[in-house]
Protein backbone atom coordinates (compact mmCIF):
# COMPACT_ATOMS: atom_id res chain seq x y z
CA UNK A 1 0.00 0.00 0.00
CA UNK A 2 1.39 3.44 -1.14
CA UNK A 3 1.93 5.87 1.93
CA UNK A 4 -0.98 8.48 1.81
CA UNK A 5 -0.42 10.76 5.28
CA UNK A 6 -0.93 14.32 5.39
CA UNK A 7 -0.44 16.98 7.85
CA UNK A 8 -2.33 20.21 8.03
CA UNK A 9 -0.83 22.87 10.48
CA UNK A 10 -0.81 26.34 11.50
CA UNK A 11 2.27 28.01 10.64
CA UNK A 12 4.14 31.58 10.08
CA UNK A 13 5.24 32.97 6.78
CA UNK A 14 7.48 35.89 6.72
CA UNK A 15 4.92 38.10 4.54
CA UNK A 16 5.43 41.66 3.06
CA UNK A 17 7.82 43.45 4.83
CA UNK A 18 8.61 40.40 6.58
CA UNK A 19 6.02 40.62 8.43
CA UNK A 20 4.77 37.78 10.41
CA UNK A 21 1.80 35.84 9.07
CA UNK A 22 -0.26 33.26 10.21
CA UNK A 23 -0.75 30.42 7.23
CA UNK A 24 -2.10 27.13 7.01
CA UNK A 25 -0.54 24.34 5.73
CA UNK A 26 -1.31 20.94 4.59
CA UNK A 27 1.19 18.33 2.88
CA UNK A 28 1.94 14.72 2.34
CA UNK A 29 4.27 13.22 4.36
CA UNK A 30 6.26 11.39 1.96
CA UNK A 31 9.64 12.54 0.42
CA UNK A 32 8.77 12.69 -3.21
CA UNK A 33 9.04 16.23 -4.42
CA UNK A 34 6.07 17.61 -4.95
CA UNK A 35 4.32 20.99 -6.41
CA UNK A 36 3.48 23.54 -4.39
CA UNK A 37 -0.26 25.79 -4.41
CA UNK A 38 -0.67 28.85 -3.04
CA UNK A 39 -4.30 29.22 -2.17
CA UNK A 40 -5.85 33.14 -1.84
CA UNK A 41 -8.56 33.16 0.18
CA UNK A 42 -12.01 34.10 -0.52
CA UNK A 43 -13.95 37.39 0.64
CA UNK A 44 -15.07 35.90 3.93
CA UNK A 45 -11.81 35.33 5.12
CA UNK A 46 -9.46 32.30 6.37
CA UNK A 47 -12.02 30.07 7.10
CA UNK A 48 -12.92 26.24 7.63
CA UNK A 49 -13.67 25.79 3.73
CA UNK A 50 -10.62 27.03 2.75
CA UNK A 51 -8.86 25.04 4.99
CA UNK A 52 -10.55 22.36 3.91
CA UNK A 53 -9.53 22.85 0.08
CA UNK A 54 -5.73 22.78 1.10
CA UNK A 55 -6.11 19.62 2.58
CA UNK A 56 -7.78 18.26 -0.59
CA UNK A 57 -4.51 19.69 -2.90
CA UNK A 58 -2.70 17.72 0.01
CA UNK A 59 -4.17 14.34 -0.60
CA UNK A 60 -3.73 15.30 -4.14
CA UNK A 61 -0.11 15.50 -3.52
CA UNK A 62 0.65 18.94 -3.71
CA UNK A 63 2.27 21.27 -0.79
CA UNK A 64 -1.08 23.56 -0.04
CA UNK A 65 -0.77 26.77 1.84
CA UNK A 66 -2.99 29.54 2.57
CA UNK A 67 -1.57 32.50 4.25
CA UNK A 68 -4.07 34.71 6.42
CA UNK A 69 -4.74 38.15 4.59
CA UNK A 70 -6.31 39.58 7.25
CA UNK A 71 -3.67 38.52 10.34
CA UNK A 72 -2.38 42.31 10.95
CA UNK A 73 -6.06 43.87 11.24
CA UNK A 74 -7.68 40.87 12.80
CA UNK A 75 -5.31 38.73 14.65
CA UNK A 76 -7.90 35.77 17.10
CA UNK A 77 -10.90 37.38 15.01
CA UNK A 78 -13.44 35.21 13.68
CA UNK A 79 -13.30 34.99 9.66
CA UNK A 80 -16.74 36.91 9.70
CA UNK A 81 -15.29 39.44 11.87
CA UNK A 82 -12.03 39.65 10.52
CA UNK A 83 -13.46 39.70 6.97
CA UNK A 84 -16.01 42.83 8.00
CA UNK A 85 -12.52 44.47 9.55
CA UNK A 86 -11.09 44.29 6.23
CA UNK A 87 -14.17 45.24 4.16
CA UNK A 88 -14.34 48.55 6.56
CA UNK A 89 -10.72 49.15 5.82
CA UNK A 90 -10.99 49.20 1.46
CA UNK A 91 -9.55 45.38 1.81
CA UNK A 92 -6.48 44.39 1.21
CA UNK A 93 -4.01 46.17 -0.48
CA UNK A 94 -2.44 45.13 -3.64
CA UNK A 95 1.03 45.74 -2.96
CA UNK A 96 0.83 44.08 0.49
CA UNK A 97 -1.29 40.53 -1.30
CA UNK A 98 1.55 40.44 -3.52
CA UNK A 99 4.20 40.44 -0.51
CA UNK A 100 2.55 37.79 1.37
CA UNK A 101 1.91 35.59 -1.71
CA UNK A 102 5.79 35.79 -2.40
CA UNK A 103 5.99 35.24 1.08
CA UNK A 104 3.93 32.02 0.89
CA UNK A 105 5.92 30.72 -2.32
CA UNK A 106 9.38 30.89 -0.50
CA UNK A 107 7.89 28.71 2.34
CA UNK A 108 6.63 26.56 0.38
CA UNK A 109 9.78 26.11 -1.89
CA UNK A 110 11.93 26.05 1.48
CA UNK A 111 10.40 22.61 2.77
CA UNK A 112 12.55 19.61 1.81
CA UNK A 113 10.01 18.25 -0.29
CA UNK A 114 9.16 20.84 -2.63
CA UNK A 115 10.12 20.69 -6.67
CA UNK A 116 10.07 24.75 -6.55
CA UNK A 117 7.45 25.13 -8.85
CA UNK A 118 4.54 27.01 -7.27
CA UNK A 119 0.94 27.14 -8.33
CA UNK A 120 -1.82 30.28 -6.98
CA UNK A 121 -5.52 29.48 -6.63
CA UNK A 122 -8.41 32.25 -5.30
CA UNK A 123 -11.78 31.99 -5.47
CA UNK A 124 -13.67 35.70 -5.05
CA UNK A 125 -11.83 38.74 -4.35
CA UNK A 126 -8.93 35.79 -4.35
CA UNK A 127 -9.85 35.28 -8.22
CA UNK A 128 -8.66 38.79 -8.62
CA UNK A 129 -5.66 38.81 -6.24
CA UNK A 130 -4.62 35.48 -7.98
CA UNK A 131 -4.39 37.30 -11.56
CA UNK A 132 -2.36 40.00 -9.53
CA UNK A 133 0.11 37.20 -8.53
CA UNK A 134 0.35 36.09 -11.47
CA UNK A 135 1.35 39.01 -12.90
CA UNK A 136 3.65 40.40 -10.16
CA UNK A 137 5.47 37.32 -9.15
CA UNK A 138 7.23 34.78 -11.22
CA UNK A 139 5.17 31.46 -10.87
CA UNK A 140 4.56 28.49 -13.22
CA UNK A 141 0.46 28.34 -13.35
CA UNK A 142 -2.83 30.64 -12.01
CA UNK A 143 -6.29 29.78 -11.34
CA UNK A 144 -8.65 32.51 -11.19
CA UNK A 145 -12.28 31.36 -10.08
CA UNK A 146 -14.74 33.81 -10.53
CA UNK A 147 -12.73 36.86 -9.56
CA UNK A 148 -14.25 40.16 -9.95
CA UNK A 149 -12.46 43.78 -10.47
CA UNK A 150 -9.84 42.82 -12.70
CA UNK A 151 -10.79 44.29 -15.94
CA UNK A 152 -13.36 47.43 -14.14
CA UNK A 153 -12.80 49.17 -11.10
CA UNK A 154 -15.24 48.45 -7.52
CA UNK A 155 -18.13 50.94 -7.71
CA UNK A 156 -17.94 53.85 -6.56
CA UNK A 157 -20.69 53.18 -3.45
CA UNK A 158 -18.34 49.98 -2.67
CA UNK A 159 -16.17 49.84 0.87
CA UNK A 160 -13.95 47.77 -1.73
CA UNK A 161 -11.14 50.48 -3.49
CA UNK A 162 -10.06 47.51 -6.20
CA UNK A 163 -8.85 49.19 -9.47
CA UNK A 164 -8.57 47.58 -12.49
CA UNK A 165 -5.56 44.96 -13.57
CA UNK A 166 -6.26 44.75 -17.26
CA UNK A 167 -2.98 46.77 -17.66
CA UNK A 168 -0.96 44.04 -15.62
CA UNK A 169 -1.80 41.87 -18.67
CA UNK A 170 1.38 42.30 -20.74
CA UNK A 171 3.55 40.96 -17.16
CA UNK A 172 1.32 37.37 -16.95
CA UNK A 173 4.12 35.17 -15.92
CA UNK A 174 2.35 32.05 -16.49
CA UNK A 175 -0.64 29.96 -17.88
CA UNK A 176 -4.14 30.99 -16.46
CA UNK A 177 -6.75 29.11 -15.92
CA UNK A 178 -10.27 30.44 -15.23
CA UNK A 179 -13.48 29.23 -14.58
CA UNK A 180 -16.71 31.36 -14.58
CA UNK A 181 -20.42 31.21 -13.82
CA UNK A 182 -22.94 32.82 -17.05
CA UNK A 183 -25.30 34.06 -14.30
CA UNK A 184 -22.58 35.66 -12.21
CA UNK A 185 -22.54 39.44 -12.26
CA UNK A 186 -18.94 39.44 -10.82
CA UNK A 187 -17.34 39.08 -12.75
CA UNK A 188 -20.15 39.67 -15.45
CA UNK A 189 -19.25 37.60 -18.89
CA UNK A 190 -18.88 40.28 -20.42
CA UNK A 191 -15.63 41.38 -18.07
CA UNK A 192 -14.58 37.42 -18.96
CA UNK A 193 -14.92 38.15 -22.34
CA UNK A 194 -12.72 41.01 -22.30
CA UNK A 195 -9.71 39.71 -20.32
CA UNK A 196 -10.01 36.77 -22.93
CA UNK A 197 -9.59 39.17 -25.48
CA UNK A 198 -6.98 41.00 -23.93
CA UNK A 199 -4.98 38.05 -22.85
CA UNK A 200 -5.61 36.35 -26.85
CA UNK A 201 -4.67 39.65 -27.93
CA UNK A 202 -1.26 39.32 -25.96
CA UNK A 203 -0.40 35.72 -27.09
CA UNK A 204 -0.83 34.99 -23.47
CA UNK A 205 -1.39 31.19 -22.08
CA UNK A 206 -4.74 30.83 -21.11
CA UNK A 207 -7.99 28.94 -20.89
CA UNK A 208 -11.54 30.17 -19.63
CA UNK A 209 -14.61 28.01 -19.08
CA UNK A 210 -17.96 29.24 -17.88
CA UNK A 211 -20.70 27.07 -16.57
CA UNK A 212 -24.47 27.42 -17.46
CA UNK A 213 -26.67 27.94 -14.54
CA UNK A 214 -23.87 28.78 -12.17
CA UNK A 215 -23.61 32.06 -10.57
CA UNK A 216 -21.03 33.42 -8.03
CA UNK A 217 -19.49 31.06 -5.52
CA UNK A 218 -20.34 27.53 -7.45
CA UNK A 219 -17.72 25.95 -5.58
CA UNK A 220 -18.95 26.49 -2.32
CA UNK A 221 -20.55 23.42 -0.80
CA UNK A 222 -22.09 25.35 2.03
CA UNK A 223 -24.05 27.81 0.12
CA UNK A 224 -27.10 28.37 -1.71
CA UNK A 225 -24.96 29.16 -4.99
CA UNK A 226 -23.08 25.93 -5.10
CA UNK A 227 -23.94 23.79 -8.21
CA UNK A 228 -22.63 20.40 -8.02
CA UNK A 229 -22.23 19.82 -11.43
CA UNK A 230 -20.04 22.77 -12.31
CA UNK A 231 -18.08 22.51 -9.40
CA UNK A 232 -17.00 18.71 -9.84
CA UNK A 233 -15.98 20.10 -13.57
CA UNK A 234 -14.29 22.68 -12.30
CA UNK A 235 -12.27 20.59 -10.21
CA UNK A 236 -11.04 18.06 -12.23
CA UNK A 237 -9.83 21.00 -14.58
CA UNK A 238 -7.92 22.52 -12.01
CA UNK A 239 -6.04 19.34 -11.16
CA UNK A 240 -5.71 18.35 -15.04
CA UNK A 241 -4.03 22.18 -15.30
CA UNK A 242 -1.66 21.72 -12.08
CA UNK A 243 -0.75 18.35 -13.06
CA UNK A 244 0.51 20.23 -16.73
CA UNK A 245 2.02 23.00 -14.94
CA UNK A 246 3.77 22.00 -11.47
CA UNK A 247 5.02 18.37 -11.92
Amino acid sequence: MSYDAILSETVTISGHHRDNVEAYLSRPLDSALRGGVVLIHHMPGYDRQTKEMARRFAAEGYIALVPNLYYREAPGQSPDDAAATARNLGGVPDERLVGDVAGAAEYIKNLSNSNQKIGVIGHCSGGRQTFLAACSLQIQAAVDCYGAFVVKNTPEDSPLKFKSLLHLSPQLSCPLLGLFGKEDGFPSQEEVAALDAELTKLGKEHEFHSYEGASHAFFATDRPNYRPEAAVDGWGKIFTFFAKHLS
